[in-house]
């Protein structure tokens, strides 16, 4: 079994690579974290909970010497609705696309049937290489790592396949983040860049905004609605008779809930929640787009939308 620690990184090679990485997992296994991570700033919506993924998202690592473009997909799971079911479709189009496959298994909990599903989908994948990753290691001490590590070996050779790598890793603590690129990119094709220097994603701002905009609105009431809430940014429009060095960004959003009696948890009492949403989501587009925003937010009911198909085009799914 070879397990990556710092020192046994190989040096880079001469030729310039680029190529797509992908991670998976189950939900809620860091995948998102990791991105952002590896990236250096926030490109994928983090909560802690399962299904926060929808988009495929991209981060672009520029690096001297490669491109490596990260494909973050939503968790791979046993469906129980038509959007679920999309999800994964998603999932496993992604995967017979990229040219390396990142699997993380967080180190604080034991190898589960989720896990196996997965591991099992990966073990039919015959020729893109596959690279476990332990996430978050600072959770645990090293007897519990060391003893996942052996279990994560073992499955590989249970379904009858071999890790290129086997990698511990912390996002949140920033451990072994550097060295996991390192082993990416080897595995990705000689070839230029595939985007302009800068890039950090090519998710359109709309689509970013309003991932920002649902981290807030699911903050604190995640029990209650774990994944009923999608948000559609109706307009963005920079203010009109603004002075140049003080410009504005209008921006009109609609948080989407299922059932009325949804409403209520989402505004909150007197409004005070969903004041807060647009005060937590406002500082963080400010930060995105680095321009001072309006931000309009509307709360309204698309009835059982995750089983409706019409209703699921219509929210971008």
């Amino acid at each position: 079994m070879s397990v990556r620690t710092p020192s046994s990184a190989e040096p880079a090679e001469t030729a310039h690579r680029a190529g797509f990485a992908c991670f998976v997992g189950r939900p809620n296994a860091g995948k998102s974290t990791l991105t952002n991570a590896l990236v250096g700033q926030k490109v994928a919506i983090t909560a802690n909970q399962p299904q926060t993924t929808r988009h495929t998202v991209r981060g672009i690592v520029h690096r001297p010497d490669a491109q490596l473009i990260l494909v973050d997909t939503p968790g791979l799971h046993k469906p129980r609705t038509l959007l679920g079911e999309r999800l994964n479709d998603v999932v496993r189009t992604t995967w017979a696309e990229v040219d390396v496959i990142g699997f993380c298994l967080p180190a604080n909990e034991k190898l589960g049937p989720g896990d196996r599903f997965i591991a099992k989908e990966l073990a039919s994948i015959r020729k893109t290489p596959k690279i476990a990753i332990v996430t978050k290691t600072d959770l645990v001490d090293s007897k519990a790592l060391a003893e996942q590590l052996i279990a994560v070996d073992q499955l590989g050779k249970e379904l009858g396949f071999e890790w290129a790598e086997i990698v511990p890793v912390s996002a949140v603590g920033d451990q072994q983040v550097g060295l996991l690129a390192d082993l990416l990119v080897p595995l990705l094709p000689e070839g230029p860049a595939l985007y302009p220097e800068g890039d950090l994603t090519d998710e359109p701002e709309q689509i970013m905004i309003a991932e920002l905009i649902r981290e807030a609105a699911l903050e604190g009431v995640r029990d209650e609605l774990p994944h009923s809430i999608a948000v559609v940014v109706e307009e963005m429009l920079p203010r009109e008779d603004r002075p140049a060095d003080r410009p504005l960004l209008d921006i009109h959003a609609n948080v989407y809930i299922e059932r009325p009696s949804q409403k209520g948890i989402i505004i909150g009492p007197k409004g005070k929640r969903l004041k807060e949403v647009g005060i937590k989501s406002r500082r963080q587009i400010e930060a995105l787009l680095g321009t001072p925003v309006f931000l309009d937010l509307h709360v309204k009911v698309a009835k059982d939308w995750q089983r409706d198909p019409k209703q699921l085009r219509r929210l971008g799914f």
